[in-house]
């Protein structure tokens, strides 16, 4: 973890494509650790899956300018989230609670990056329809 850190403070100091090469090399460092002679307890090993399941995620933040390495901004945004289920007392089905969880993300996420859910919605449907690529709700790169 310390070579991930000391790539990232040595980011000015390298050109775009030697610290893209070594934060590769870093990132591939923290995953093999995390998933490879993992200790027998419960809590390491369900870890140990998590970053064979989405290691690459993990990162994402630091590979991808504009990404926050905290959830707050979706906290804050979804916020509304919380009380609904209480007004209207929630959903009937476990497929309805991440229907409804998808749904706000959606809302809250094209709110914060100024694009309308409608439209969005649309070219989810007709994305899926022709079988074309998702759009997608990461933010652009500036």
């Amino acid at each position: 973890m310390c070579d991930l850190f000391g790539v990232i403070h040595r980011r000015e100091k390298m050109s775009v494509a030697g610290f893209q090469k070594a934060l590769a090399a870093a990132r591939e460092q923290v995953i093999k650790a995390a998933t490879t002679r993992v200790p027998e307890a419960k809590h390491a090993r369900n870890l140990s899956v998590r970053f064979r399941q989405n290691g690459e995620a993990y990162f994402r933040f630091i590979t991808t300018p504009g990404i926050d390495p905290t959830n707050n901004l979706a906290e804050q945004a979804t916020g509304f989230v919380v009380i609904d289920p209480h007004i209207r007392r929630g959903t009937q089905s476990e497929k309805g609670r991440r229907w409804c969880e998808r749904i706000w993300t959606v809302i809250a996420t094209c709110a914060q990056q100024g694009c309308a859910v409608f439209q969005f919605l649309l070219d989810s449907v007709q994305a899926h329809l022709c079988g074309g690529p998702p759009p997608s709700l990461l933010p652009s790169s500036p």
